[in-house]
């Protein structure tokens, strides 16, 4: 009992602090989910919304619905959002998984309680348990499940397995990765001396969950989740060769580091050699700085040990896990081996004093507190900017062109979700983060100009994300080290005011600088100093010619493009409509015109549209120039 209240006091220990917390990373996304269950309580994936200026649906998301489950419960009992009281619900799940871990540190090591107080300070569960992604759930189910599992084996008890039984739907139906539990309990159930079949088949609980669930979607709504996911990977690029190495590279670093490295070290050192040639060669590659090198030698040296001894139980569990995580994920992210922390505790634990493990816990809870507030100064900074603005902001049309936090809090202000290449008039202002992937947009018959600019910063020279920073703690595109040291910016916010300014070109070349300004929409950013690949429809803004001259559309198809028509409409009215039979280089030029106001619209359109992989823009041709000549 008194370790259990130990455990419980430190579980309060690194999450009171963070009761406020700001929306942060894909929280947005579950709330949008958990705002679509009032409507649609079976269906939370069935969300809308748009990414990186594409509308997408949730349908899609790498996690089933009982995250977004849980946040529509809270919502539809408090009625709005709010982060105090939705965090102090969520310290129940960090409570699941502090007794989880307890239960199977008492089985496996000489140090239950400081075994725990390892696994609970591991930075990833410190930093993202104060999160409303699904990580925590998972965590908390995945690490229950394991331990009523193998407390029914090693004691035969119904009972136990009941509870295991209950507890891996919950744990399927957070994340898809409970897969693998399978697997390593099933390692587990093997090594016994007597078969027990109802342990066995109750293996087959988390798997039945995910096709149960997978079936249930098909037959109401006809379409299997895992299907539109595998979509948006080969859209998205997600699972190239490219991303699958760096993720290799930024989940080696980050096992060196779900422990204090130096314990790492001293518990697991083994293959000294090898590892030192196989961390010199990456440092040389990859990055020489210490902050990447020193963990990812720890890690090499955790799995090699594991690998010389993967008949033991737990070094099987961080092999099975880790070897699932290289073909399962594709961006690197630390709470990616949340997973392997009790096994990885418990080993060490297994090879070092008492005094050891007090002294990395203390390294460890430190670390992950000064990173989680370096986190929370993060995300509280876009709710800051969002509260200075929020009298101004209600009196103009606003954009945001961010993702995350910084589009939560905007939104709940009225803002509306940049798309790609979207068109945001004179008089209308535009949000935009350096960090938080901008898309481009135009400001036809305007120019944008800065009205105001913020910088977001810590007092503590940490990062796990920065505009400078090469943290792979989130996301491996950035670096590979699992924290950064810098005093540089988090981010910086800049508000956009976009200003009329009247068309100086009556024939745009792509290329000139004045395009930006005179296109409205859909066309795409500048390519090879020389064109603009465009939607299926595109507007300019001309200046009024001096006598009456031709439309002039300088242009190019493809082979790949399917657009075989092109129309041009000014003011309004069709003057042009042009059909080729094969792709090439071609010059549509109409008849003198003369438009009535001192300026002219120009559209032009394509009957046909394609993409291509890791490309999310709708590409019809490729414009070269436009206007009168």
């Amino acid at each position: 009992m008194r370790d259990l209240v130990a455990v419980v006091l430190f579980v309060l220990l690194i999450r009171v602090p963070f009761l406020n917390q700001a929306i942060q990373g894909d929280d947005v996304n579950y709330l949008t989910a958990a705002q679509h269950a009032q409507i649609d309580p079976a269906h939370p994936g069935h969300a809308e919304f748009i990414f990186m200026g594409k509308k997408v649906s949730m349908r899609g998301h790498p996690h089933p619905p009982l995250n977004a489950w849980c946040l529509a419960a809270l919502l539809a009992v408090t009625g709005d959002v709010n982060e105090v009281n939705y965090h102090a619900v969520y310290i129940a799940f960090s409570l699941i998984a502090a007794v989880g871990a307890l239960s199977l540190a008492r089985r496996f090591t000489p140090h239950p309680l400081l075994t725990t107080l390892l696994v609970l300070a591991t930075p990833a569960f410190v930093i993202n348990g104060n999160s409303f992604e699904s990580d925590l759930p998972f965590f908390a189910f995945w690490l229950a499940s394991a331990a009523f599992f193998i407390k029914a084996v090693d004691t035969r008890s119904a009972v136990w397995l009941g509870a295991a039984c209950l507890a891996m739907p919950l744990a399927a139906m957070a994340a898809f990765q409970s897969v693998v539990l399978v697997p390593i309990l099933g390692l587990y159930l093997w090594r016994q001396e007597k078969a027990w079949k109802p342990a066995w088949t109750t293996l087959a609980v988390i798997p039945a969950t995910l096709a149960g669930w997978q079936l249930f979607e098909k037959l109401t709504s006809q379409t299997l989740p895992a299907e539109v996911l595998a979509g948006y990977f080969q859209s998205y690029g997600l699972q190239r060769l490219e991303n699958k190495l760096r993720n290799a590279a930024a989940l080696t670093t980050h096992a060196g580091w779900i422990l204090f490295p130096v314990l790492t070290f001293l518990a697991f050192r083994s293959h000294t050699v090898f590892i030192a040639i196989a961390t010199a060669a990456a440092a040389w590659w990859l990055d020489p700085n210490p902050l990447f090198w020193i963990p990812f030698g720890c890690g090499l040296m955790l799995l090699g040990w594991c690998w010389q001894h993967r008949g033991d139980f737990l070094a099987q569990w961080v092999l099975v896990f880790f070897g699932a995580a290289l073909i399962l994920f594709f961006a690197g992210s630390a709470r990616y081996l949340l997973p392997i922390a009790a096994p990885v505790a418990m080993l060490a634990a297994r090879h070092s004093s008492r005094m050891v493990l007090l002294s990395a816990l203390a390294c460890q809870l430190l670390l992950g507190l000064a990173l989680a507030k370096v986190n929370y100064d993060h995300w509280n900074g876009y709710r800051a900017i969002a509260a200075t603005h929020e009298g101004d902001w209600h009196q103009k049309r606003l954009w945001v062109n961010a993702e995350m936090g910084l589009r939560f809090y905007t939104e709940s202000l009225g803002a509306l979700p940049m798309q790609q290449g979207q068109a945001v008039r004179p008089g209308e202002l535009v949000v935009q983060s350096k960090l938080l992937l901008p898309v481009p947009f135009t400001t036809g018959g305007g120019i944008a100009t800065s009205v105001a600019r913020h910088e977001i910063t810590s007092a503590l020279p940490l990062r796990i994300i920065g505009v400078n920073a090469r943290s792979g703690y989130s996301d491996a595109s950035r670096g590979f080290r699992p924290f950064d040291i810098t005093t540089e910016p988090i981010d910086t916010v800049e508000v956009l005011g976009i200003v009329e300014r009247k068309p100086v070109l009556s024939f745009l070349p792509m290329n000139a600088p004045e395009a930006a300004q005179q296109i409205v929409s859909g066309l795409h950013s500048l390519e090879d100093n020389r064109y603009r690949w465009m939607a299926r429809r595109a507007v300019l803004l001309l200046k009024k010619p001096a006598a009456p001259s031709p439309l002039k559309v300088e242009f190019f198809i493809p082979g790949q493009a399917p657009a075989r028509q092109i129309t041009l409409t000014l003011d309004g009215t069709e003057v042009s409509r042009q059909s080729y039979s094969n792709s090439g280089a071609f010059t549509v030029e109409t008849s003198p015109l003369m438009p009535s106001g001192e300026s002219a619209t120009l559209t032009l359109e394509v009957d046909k549209t394609f993409s291509v992989p890791g490309d999310h823009r709708e590409l019809g041709i490729i414009i070269a120039s436009a206007g009168f000549r």
